[in-house]
């Protein structure tokens, strides 16, 4: 009795993703060395950072929704006095942040210029000082905070053009429901943390 080669092919992958999964390669901690220079490496950690780079997004929607950009400078700003002060990380609100922002978006509102500056700037001074203050290095960690400035700034340029391009209404159903999903993780990493 011969065996069908759909059932061969079934044996070799139930054999190959076990062993692909278990040959992990080795986890560094915090900020990852890309070898490509410390301005890449910070680019690296926060395009590597959900609870990062989620929020930005999430305050771009809204910022393309009401119109504003200050987020990169706070975050510049926030970093450096982390890596100034040498102290230990707050407890990060990542889920807080998450669901707030994502409501504003799913929502539509529409909060005053002045309101969704000062969460662009709390938000960006708030995880800017996370990442400085988790640094060691002060001559590379600069490099690599320019680095995540900058990335914030395109991650944040990118997805607030595109809210204040597409005024077709189905775009704005798109731009609510990212808005939601966004919630709906804060309210899974809220659940995480209490368990």
């Amino acid at each position: 009795m011969t065996v069908p080669r759909r059932w061969m092919r079934v044996r070799a992958l139930s054999l190959a993703v076990p062993a692909f999964m278990l040959g992990g390669a080795p986890a560094e901690a915090h900020l990852v060395t890309t070898g490509l220079g410390p301005v890449y490496d910070g680019i690296s950690h926060f395009l590597g950072s959900p609870e990062d780079l989620v929020p930005v997004v999430a305050l771009a929607l809204l910022a393309g929704q009401c119109g504003l950009f200050m987020l990169p400078a706070a975050w510049l700003a926030g970093a450096l006095a982390g890596l100034a002060a040498a102290a230990t990380p707050p407890p990060d609100p990542s889920w807080l942040v998450f669901v707030l922002l994502g409501g504003l978006v799913a929502a539509y509102l529409r909060p005053p210029q002045a309101v969704v500056t000062a969460i662009a700037c709390g938000l960006g001074f708030f995880n800017g000082f996370i990442d400085g203050s988790g640094m060691s290095s002060p001559a590379a960690s600069v490099l690599s905070l320019i680095g995540i400035a900058a990335t914030v700034f395109v991650v944040t340029a990118l997805p607030a053009a595109v809210v204040v391009a597409f005024t077709w209404p189905p775009a704005k159903i798109a731009f609510r429901v990212l808005g939601s999903w966004t919630t709906a993780t804060g309210m899974l990493m809220l659940g995480w943390s209490l368990r």
